[in-house]
């Protein structure tokens, strides 16, 4: 990547910038629809009633309520038909009003109860959702009478508003989050080069996207929301990988390594973890194309380019970026109160780690419960789909809603649509029974054609999402028709049922993609057979207490007065798309957290130690990831649609369970009852997948790969030799091979390098004392590499084997600036010097003290 760096830039750059430019254009191009299952018994019965008598709702109702007169009035009428002759044929193919009824009759069904109002239905021209936006848009300033207040309801006023509100919204919410994502990246890195690169690759990755979205709006119906999606995964996902990336490389620097060898590990470790991280968010995202629902479909296509896009310029774009800087990464150092007191060497993680060890039993079994308190409300969750109450309360386009669904319930969409096919005597056969069934408070004819006949059965509840609305729906399903007829029902509640019934049959298909794909890549990674299992369970009970939260928020009304929201039944395509993303995040987590372990476990540490490894070296880079990542999806909690407002609160609730008490607590304590278990494989699912290549670190020249395993539990594993390799094998009482340690009493400037003895080995001449200027030696000894350093450690509590000492008087290299951070561990980088690597040749016992001047076969250098 380095030597190509240019090309890198230079292509993604351009690639990027003409996908965002041509993007630009996909807003025209979106959809407000697709919420419905198409091959359902209620969509048939739209069409069918669109089909025989036309748009019986209309496009839009538009509602005029006369002031200081009635709408009996004839000067007050003549101005109302002269409003809405003069709208273009353009846009507007048929006019349905009050005032041009046949007869009055018909005219009845036109005006409100009371006779305060009444109403002309507009169908507007266009064959699909995006074209008769177009056309409200175009007449949306021309409905207005003079003595008159209007208002315009109907399905297009509604997608109007919302698409309206949530662009201005998104804006908001970036505009919002973007400086907070840069002051955080600052006191993270410390550089304004360094924090702006994240920021750089999120905001190509969105760009990216939009260009993706318009090329697929060309031949898919895309609605609006997915844009939505697409910013809020690209952002933050791309800040993430970033963050992963861009501190992995600064640490690398620091080690005294040079650019091009900094960029290739960066992209070998890091970007291997974000490789695996991404493809579980997009196998999780995927799973959203298996509903028959264009809704879901959209929000995958959204999700998918932006996770993608993230994950591909993370390992492109930014490389080269890297490669380009080199050590100029820290240029523009920014010093910000309080952050020398925030950068530590992870010895806090290493505490908390310690402590949750001690007692894992009463650390998880509080958790566990808390958590299953939290998700105690979804037992009582219902399920609707997005209405006027997604808007603020104050909305005209709501209000106008709400006074059509009051004075014009024969042209509201609340009632229950019963579609005849058949004559007359049918559809008045089938209207008796209807109006026999309990439930049904009246049953009012729709309109008619020779061999159809509609009716709308008014339910017990207004809210057409209610139970009781549902049970009236399934038992005029139930009811036997008419030889020769045939029944349809349609309207809200029953595209509630159908929607759901969709859902519930596909649900098993994403949840058996998003545990398989889960188990099956963990395994591969990390080798183990519990570690997925364990990440599934902790995945699937994070989700809940999170839906559980959402559900006693915004379905009950706890705190909705405070967010300023209409508790309403849960739109079921939004809870899926959060079920896909939370889950895909909390691996993300878990993937960033394991790898880390299964790192320091590969090279014999045990257990307790591998988690303390792991937790140190990541708890502050997951922290870190998760506040980022919750600034840029808290933002959309800001938005005043409630949908947005459900996935921004969602997004924050699951980040804080997920980042703080699933990972940094629940899966230390976890581990620590699972034990050496924890580990785990059966032979030949080790073999596979060592033959698979996957697995964390096996390739990688500083991190050795463990010895093969048998088919043993950990149980009943024999004790290995105190001559074994380091491995998930070693005896608990064995060190680490090549482990670096300090006698106690040693010289104030001198690095000892340990070598286990090698059983039967000749005895060769004493080991000299080598001397390695690097410049006049600070006073005092040398500081040791913190808990969790990429190379050997000592672990507290072990007995090392014999061991021959060859003493190295070393003066480190003056560090980088102090003030710089390890966005992994986040320790201070300036606090340690590179550290000496470790030689793993085996050398015959000698003096505890070598000769100068003896010859010194053993040390490459």
């Amino acid at each position: 990547m380095a030597r190509f760096r240019w090309p890198v830039l230079v292509i993604a750059l351009c690639a990027v910038a003409a996908a965002g430019v041509w993007g630009m254009g996909v807003f025209g191009q979106l959809s407000e629809g697709g919420y419905y299952d198409p091959g359902s018994e209620s969509t048939r019965a739209a069409e069918t009633v669109q089909r025989a008598l036309g748009a019986r709702s209309g496009d839009v109702v538009v509602v005029y309520t006369p002031v200081g007169t009635t709408i009996d009035d004839p000067q007050f009428a003549q101005r109302v038909e002269q409003r809405l002759a003069a709208l273009p044929r353009s846009a507007v193919t048929t006019v349905v009003s009050y005032w041009q009824a046949p007869s009055a009759a018909a005219a009845a069904a036109y005006a409100a109860t009371d006779h305060s109002s009444a109403v002309a239905v507009l169908t507007l021209a266009g064959g699909d959702d995006g074209a008769k936006l177009d056309a409200y848009r175009e007449i949306d300033d021309r409905l207005a009478v003079d003595g008159a207040r209007v208002q315009a309801a109907g399905a297009t006023p509604l997608a109007d508003a919302t698409a309206g509100r949530s662009a201005h919204d998104l804006a908001f919410a970036e505009a919002v989050s973007l400086p907070v994502v840069l002051v955080l990246l600052l006191f993270i890195f410390g550089s304004l080069v360094a924090a702006a690169l994240p920021v750089v690759v999120g905001g190509t990755a969105v760009l990216g996207a939009l260009g993706v979205l318009r090329a697929i709006a060309a031949a898919h119906d895309v609605n609006s929301f997915a844009v939505n999606v697409a910013s809020l995964l690209g952002l933050g996902m791309a800040i993430d990988y970033g963050l992963f990336l861009v501190g992995r490389f600064r640490e690398e620097q620091a080690a005294g390594r040079g650019t091009a060898e900094a960029v290739s590990r960066s992209v070998a470790t890091a970007g291997r973890t974000v490789l695996f991280s991404a493809s579980l968010l997009m196998i999780a995202l995927a799973g959203l194309m298996l509903f028959p629902q264009g809704f879901l479909k959209s929000l995958a296509y959204g999700g998918l380019a932006a996770v993608a896009l993230a994950a591909l310029l993370s390992l492109t774009l930014l490389p080269a970026l890297l490669a380009l800087l080199g050590p100029r990464v820290d240029r523009l150092p920014v010093r910000l109160p309080g952050r020398r007191r925030t950068a530590g060497s992870g010895a806090g993680w290493a505490r908390l780690a310690a402590a949750v060890l001690r007692r894992p039993v009463l650390v998880a079994l509080p958790l566990l419960a808390g958590l299953l308190v939290l998700a105690a409300p979804i037992r009582g969750v219902q399920f609707g789909e997005t209405d006027e109450r997604t808007l603020p309360a104050g909305d005209p386009a709501r209000q106008a809603v709400e006074t059509l669904k009051a004075g014009y319930p024969a042209l509201s969409t609340s009632g229950i649509q019963v579609v005849v096919r058949g004559d007359a005597a049918a559809g008045r056969a089938v209207a008796a029974r209807v109006a026999g069934l309990p439930g049904v408070t009246a049953v009012t004819p729709a309109g008619s054609t020779g061999t159809l006949q509609v009716f709308t059965a008014t339910p017990p509840d207004p809210d057409p999402f209610s139970a009781a609305d549902r049970d009236v729906v399934e038992a005029i399903r139930a009811l036997d028709p008419p030889d020769g007829a045939g029944v349809l029902v349609g309207g809200a509640t029953a595209r509630n049922v159908d929607s759901l019934a969709a859902t519930a049959a596909r649900l098993p298909l994403m949840i058996g993609l998003l545990a398989g794909a889960t188990l099956v890549l963990m395994f591969l990674a990390f080798g183990s057979v519990l570690l997925p299992v364990k990440a599934v369970v902790l995945s699937a009970l994070s989700l809940c207490a999170t839906f559980g939260a959402l559900v006693w928020i915004f379905q009950d009304g706890h705190g909705a007065s405070l967010l300023r929201v209409t508790p309403a039944p849960l739109e079921v395509g939004i809870v899926v798309l959060m079920a896909a993303v939370v889950f895909g995040l909390s691996t993300d987590y878990e993937v960033f957290l394991l790898s880390r372990m299964v790192e320091a476990r590969t090279r014999g540490a045990s257990t307790a130690e591998a988690v303390t490894t792991g937790l140190a070296r990541t708890g502050r880079v997951i922290s870190a990831a998760a506040v980022l990542l919750v600034v840029v999806t808290g933002a959309f909690a800001l938005s005043s649609i409630a949908t947005m407002r459900f996935v921004g609160v969602g997004m924050i609730i699951a980040l804080v369970l997920d980042a703080t008490v699933v990972r940094m607590l629940l899966v230390p304590a976890v581990l620590a009852m699972l034990g050496e278990a924890a580990w785990w494989a059966p032979g030949p699912l080790r073999r596979l997948q060592a033959r698979a290549g996957l697995a964390e670190y096996a390739a990688s020249p500083a991190h050795p790969a463990a010895p093969p395993e048998s088919t043993a539990p950990p149980e009943s594993t024999a004790p290995a030799e105190s001559t074994a390799p380091a491995g998930r094998h070693r005896r608990p009482d064995q060190a680490p091979v090549g482990a670096e340690t300090s006698p106690a009493g040693g010289a104030p400037s001198e690095t000892t390098v340990t070598f286990p003895a090698v059983s039967g080995a000749t005895p060769a001449a004493p080991l000299p004392h080598l001397s390695l200027p690097h410049g006049p030696p600070p006073p005092g000894p040398p500081p040791h590499p913190p808990v969790g350093d990429r190379d050997e450690m000592p672990f507290a509590g072990r007995t090392a084997p014999p061991q021959v000492v060859a003493r190295l008087d070393v003066t480190p290299a003056p560090g980088p600036d102090p003030d710089t951070i390890d966005a992994e561990s986040m320790p201070t980088a300036g606090a340690m010097p590179p550290p000496l690597r470790s030689h793993r040749h085996a050398l015959p016992p000698a003096p505890d003290r070598a000769e100068p001047g003896a010859d010194n076969p053993g040390a490459d250098g």
